[in-house]
């Protein structure tokens, strides 16, 4: 049985392209909704089992019809196609668990392949993305090997934090900030030396900044 796919963007062209372009290759679309509010309804009501949605739509954002459907533990797997091309977007959909992730350019020429990758059960992130945001499968890895408190001691090595200051920052003394330095230093194959992890820390500045804040 062919996997039912709704689609939700504010504009029609878009949705008609869209629509019309997956109904010549088979697939099945059971609705349509052109802002975030009677997305959400209809994902609630129907459940399809994918749903293409643009990021800004009135009413609600495909980032916060996400994150209701990830607290409702709703199984539809969603891509998200936008015009935006900041990175705090593409972690904020990293850590809503998003299936695909498109430019909007690229989202006609893109989206059969995001969605044979999704029925699959294989996120799909687009390269084009990584390419303009200048975000790689490395710089991936490297946030999910550390732990939140690990992140946010890099971030605040990152703004030169002394070892007393960060523990005070964070409520922990300033030998377990020592610890957590030592155990980063490990993981990052480290030269441990003086200022070593304060440099690699300003080389990858970027990774600290948004990622801290939406908690990624």
């Amino acid at each position: 049985m062919k996997q039912s796919i709704f689609i939700a963007d504010d504009h029609p062209i878009l949705i008609k392209g869209l629509t019309e372009l997956l109904i010549e290759k088979k697939m099945n679309i059971i609705g349509v909704a052109s802002d975030g509010r009677s997305a959400l309804n209809f994902i609630y009501k129907r459940k399809p089992e994918i749903a293409i949605l643009d990021v800004e739509m009135p009413y609600l954002t495909g980032i916060e019809i996400a994150n209701e459907c990830k607290k409702n533990n709703i199984s539809t797997k969603i891509i998200l196609i936008t015009l935006h091309k900041e990175i705090d977007l593409y972690l904020k959909a990293k850590k809503l668990n998003i299936y695909g992730y498109l430019l909007k350019e690229f989202a006609l020429e893109e989206i059969e392949l995001c969605i044979n990758s999704v029925k699959n059960n294989i996120p799909y992130f687009s390269k084009k993305v990584k390419e303009y945001i200048g975000f790689t499968d490395e710089d991936d890895r490297i946030l999910k090997d550390f732990s939140l408190t690990e992140r946010r001691i890099l971030k605040l090595i990152s703004q030169y934090k002394t070892n007393k200051e960060i523990g005070h920052l964070l409520f922990i003394s300033h030998r377990t900030v020592e610890k957590y330095r030592s155990k980063i230093i490990i993981k990052l194959n480290l030269d441990p030396q003086t200022n070593t992890l304060v440099k690699w820390v300003q080389q990858n500045k970027h990774l600290f900044t948004i990622s801290i804040i939406i908690g990624y």
